[in-house]
Parts: C-alpha cells; sequence; structure tokens
C-alpha cells in the first residue's frame, strides 16, 4: 500500500505544472552573460531544477535556476548553472548542443502542443535555434533552417573553461529573444499583453566527465542526466502539455 502512495504522488508530481510571473523590464536589459543588470534583481528566481523523471529520481547534484522578463521587443531568459568543471567543446552554430553539458528553452506561445520553438546554448556561446511543428512523438519534424533573426546571447564563465587544473563556480547564460520572430507561429499577440500565459520550459544536458591527458572527455557508457524546471516524468522533453506556464504582468 505505502509503494502505491509513493508511486501516486511521484506520478502526481510528475504532472504538476509550474507558474512563473515574468515582470516588464523598466528598459532593455544589457545582455552580457553576467546577469548584472539592476532590473534582474526585481525577477524572481524559478524553483530549482529537478530531474526530468520527476520525483522518482534523486535531486540534481548540480542546482540550476533560470529568471525571466520582457519588454516590447524582446523575452529576457536568465540562466544559472552551477558547475566545478565547466567544459563546451561545440563552436558550429547549430551544432547539436546537447552533446556538450547546455541550457534549453522551449516555448509553445499558445500552448496547442504544436507549432513550438526550441533554444539550446552550450558554454561557449554556441546556439542551436530550431522549430517543430509538432513532437516527435506525433510525426513531428526539427526545422533546422528556422532561424531567430536579432537573437541576443552571452555567457558568463565564473572559473576556466576547459581547465580541469582548478575548480569552477559555474556559468550564466543571458538571452533576448525577439517578439518579432517569437510571433511567427504565436497565433496570439506577440508581445503578449498583461495577464497573458505562454507555455515555456526550461533544460539542462549534463555529462559525467573524467580528465584524460590534461583534458576532459566524457565518462565512457554513462547517459546524460537531463534536469529541468517542469519535470516530463519521462526523458523526453517533447511534452509541451508538460511545460510550465509564464505569466506576463505589466506590474511594477
Amino acid at each position: 500500500m505505502r509503494s502505491l502512495i509513493l508511486f501516486l504522488f511521484a506520478a502526481c508530481a510528475c504532472q504538476a505544472q509550474l507558474r512563473y510571473t515574468a515582470l516588464r523590464a523598466p528598459k532593455p536589459l544589457k545582455i552580457n552573460g553576467r546577469m548584472d543588470d539592476p532590473a534582474w534583481a526585481r525577477a524572481p528566481w524559478t524553483a530549482d531544477f529537478v530531474d526530468i523523471e520527476g520525483v522518482r529520481k534523486p535531486k540534481p547534484r548540480l542546482r540550476t535556476r533560470a529568471k525571466m522578463m520582457w519588454d516590447d521587443k524582446y523575452l529576457y531568459i536568465g540562466a544559472e548553472l552551477e558547475e566545478p568543471h565547466i567544459w563546451a567543446t561545440l563552436t558550429q552554430h547549430d551544432s547539436v548542443i546537447f552533446k556538450d553539458n547546455d541550457f534549453e528553452v522551449f516555448i509553445d506561445p499558445n500552448g496547442d502542443t504544436l507549432e513550438y520553438y526550441e533554444f539550446e546554448i552550450n558554454a561557449l556561446n554556441t546556439g542551436w535555434d530550431l522549430f517543430l511543428d509538432k513532437p516527435y512523438r506525433h510525426g513531428g519534424k526539427a526545422h533546422n533552417e528556422w532561424e531567430i533573426p536579432g537573437l541576443k546571447t552571452a555567457v558568463k564563465v565564473w572559473g576556466t573553461l576547459n581547465n580541469p587544473s582548478d575548480r569552477d563556480r559555474g556559468w550564466t547564460v543571458e538571452i533576448a529573444m525577439p517578439w518579432k520572430v517569437l510571433g511567427e507561429y504565436a497565433h496570439k499577440p506577440s508581445p503578449p499583453k498583461h495577464g497573458d500565459e505562454w507555455r515555456i520550459n526550461f533544460s539542462r544536458v549534463e555529462w559525467k566527465t573524467r580528465v584524460v591527458d590534461g583534458k576532459y572527455e566524457k565518462v565512457p557508457d554513462e547517459k546524460e542526466d537531463n534536469w529541468v524546471w517542469s519535470p516530463q516524468g519521462e526523458v523526453n522533453m517533447h511534452i509541451p502539455e508538460k511545460w510550465g506556464y509564464v505569466r506576463f504582468s505589466t506590474n511594477k
């Protein structure tokens, strides 16, 4: 009986969809990766990320959290990733970024689980932007040719990148996504109005590494960790109905 209760609790927790209120920025944010623009101090952090499968899995060993703000031109996203050994290799735009440790953004403007955006970035500030007409499990296709003109991104490494000889604090990410692009498949006002809600989720892919000949490399035969804001219940970020909600507010 106790096992059944725990299972049902875990299942319910996996279905829980989080909410975040994004405050309006008083002026355009400075995108330098440091998250030191004074406006960020007003924005609350999300809850710490959890395992993608939810409470059935252990708490992530490294902390990840994010913030959001907005204005008439951009959706702003800032993220903080604790990381004692910062490692990244991919430098080509639209590489499959999750082959490195990364931070990911998923946005479904009208919450219909169709026509959603994905963006991934690593500690080298290399990005991958793509659009999906529907989830892969329903025959969806990733459109890698889709781009985000006017996108602004920056990464700040709090330590040393690809240097195993020391211990790092982590890295922070800032992203400014233009509403002009996000509105392309929104089927609702973009930029949003006060009180509007969009579906969104964040993910962090983290690989275990080891040091060989003074360089980081992935530990062989080890699967990656997937840590997220709103848990999916399985190792699959492409379940938009389980993403969280962001509500846009003009309140000060």
